[in-house]
């Protein structure tokens, strides 16, 4: 009973809310009833036990889009193992802070996994530390060159068009020059921001007289930072919630081959598509990376069929996510130890 209700389709209602959150993350329920035309009382109710449960979470995303659209200081890692191995090898990974992203394929013995790097560096992963676990029979990373289209900019297709347009955020004003260090978006920021953004990582929603408690700073400062991290468009957030529960069960992952004089183009053109959740150029012979959720294979088989032709694509590898293994920032837990297995090395951290 309980792996069905975990594995059901949300109600319209739940997933309108979803979406409304997607365009703001820190929406109020007065605000999302007014857009939606809900009663107030409906959608706090709601909110609540979407959040209660852990079926919906708005954290602060791990990476925002790099100016003019650059290199994100990324790598998309593939990575084969021994059949048995992928659970011990997928448990080091995810323990590891310089790594955000994990997914598992349908093939069993396959990780797609985004680990974040300086540009052009050696990194010790890829270049000693994968390599020398024995688990591991392969590894391929590719460099993101540009960003399309990161996660926490897609949308689920359930608003109308008003609805969007009034959710949607006023353009960032000029930021001004703050004194300090790099904060998460590589943006230099003050010991109150980075309290803030500490505090809002694993729930954005907080409210500013919880964040005021748990930074001992005051609640008007608190709200005065927020209101101003909120218009330069600095607190970047992203709902976490399983796609199935949106009636999208299938994820594909595509490794693309286009054109030089088309890349530009077809980056743009899934960028634009509402399947598309992330879209990048990159290194290597797969020079355009997406990924995007579908309802079923029918709905993949379109999309490869139909809306891929006539972008330069030359060839198309699609993978098939089995589970998400970790979207950072994971909730606030007891952290409980992964057991060790003699054979296989685990993966160490940097």
């Amino acid at each position: 009973m309980a792996r069905t209700s975990a594995d059901s389709v949300l109600s319209l209602l739940d997933q309108r809310l979803v979406a409304a959150l997607q365009w703001d993350g820190r929406l109020t329920a007065e605000r999302a009833a007014d857009v939606l035309a809900l009663g107030p009382a409906t959608v706090r109710r709601r909110l609540q036990a979407l959040g209660a449960d852990g079926t919906v979470r708005v954290v602060v995303s791990p990476v925002a889009r790099p100016r003019n659209g650059g290199s994100a200081g990324a790598l998309f890692l593939r990575i084969r193992v021994l059949r048995g191995k992928l659970d011990t090898i997928v448990a080091a990974l995810a323990a590891r802070e310089d790594i955000p992203f994990i997914d598992v394929t349908t093939s069993g013995d396959e990780i797609f996994a985004v680990a974040r790097t300086e540009p052009g560096s050696r990194d010790p992963l890829v270049f000693r530390q994968l390599p020398s676990t024995q688990a591991v029979t392969s590894v391929e990373s590719a460099t993101i060159l540009h960003v399309f289209r990161l996660t926490s900019e897609w949308r689920h297709q359930v608003l109308t068009a008003p609805e969007r347009a009034a959710l949607r955020p006023a353009e960032p004003v000029p930021e001004a020059t703050a004194s300090g260090s790099p904060g998460p978006y590589g943006v230099e920021t003050d010991a109150l921001e980075q309290d803030l953004i500490d505090a809002l990582t694993v729930d954005a929603r907080l409210s500013a007289a919880a964040l005021a408690a748990r930074t001992g700073h005051a609640e008007s400062t608190v709200r005065r930072r927020l209101a101003q991290l909120v218009a330069q468009g600095r607190l970047i957030t992203q709902v976490l919630v399983e796609p199935r529960r949106l009636g999208l069960p299938i994820e594909a992952k595509l490794l693309l081959h286009v054109a030089p004089d088309h890349l530009a183009a077809a980056g743009q053109a899934l960028a634009d598509h509402p399947s598309v959740h992330g879209a990048f150029a990159t290194s290597g012979p797969s020079n355009l990376h997406a990924a995007a959720y579908f309802p079923d294979l029918t709905a993949l088989y379109g999309f490869l069929s139909r809306d891929l032709v006539g972008l330069g694509i030359t060839h198309v590898e699609t993978a098939i996510v089995s589970h998400a293994a970790k979207r950072t920032p994971a909730p606030v837990q007891p952290v409980q130890p992964v057991p060790s297995v003699p054979s296989v090395p685990s993966v160490p951290s940097r």
